[in-house]
């Protein structure tokens, strides 16, 4: 019921997986250091559960944006990649899932925009440049 009685409690807006990482990946970039689940949910939007943030955790853990460290009987997280880290992971992931990687590249190139493909031979040629090691 809604505080007033006035029929059901309205819901918040249901966030999808990759929003809620994303926000957390946010959360550890700003906390300067290791911080708890605990720490993450109080800062989240809305009244996530704690089970629900250490499933995300957990799950950015597995695509190795974040790191944890145990600390007695719990853990304290902080992150390895921002948004766009965690974007590259993703993209990573979803190409070491395919046979033919020639052609999923190729189709991805062919579908940028010419900024796009300028950007991105940018930075091919860039990182052709530096130095190895």
């Amino acid at each position: 019921m809604n505080p007033d009685g006035g029929g059901p409690r309205p819901r918040s807006r249901r966030r999808g997986q990759g929003e809620l990482e994303a926000q957390v990946l946010d959360l550890l970039c700003q906390a300067g250091g290791p911080v708890t689940a605990a720490w993450v949910q109080e800062r989240l939007e809305g009244d996530l559960a704690y089970t629900t943030v250490m499933t995300i955790l957990s799950r950015l853990h597995t695509k190795q944006a974040v790191a944890r460290e145990r600390v007695g009987r719990s853990f304290v997280w902080r992150a390895e990649a921002n948004e766009a880290g965690l974007a590259a992971l993703r993209m990573r992931r979803v190409l070491d899932g395919q046979d033919d990687r020639e052609a999923v590249l190729a189709s991805f190139v062919t579908g940028l925009s010419a900024d796009d493909e300028r950007l991105l031979r940018d930075l091919l040629s860039e990182a052709a440049e530096e130095p190895e090691g």
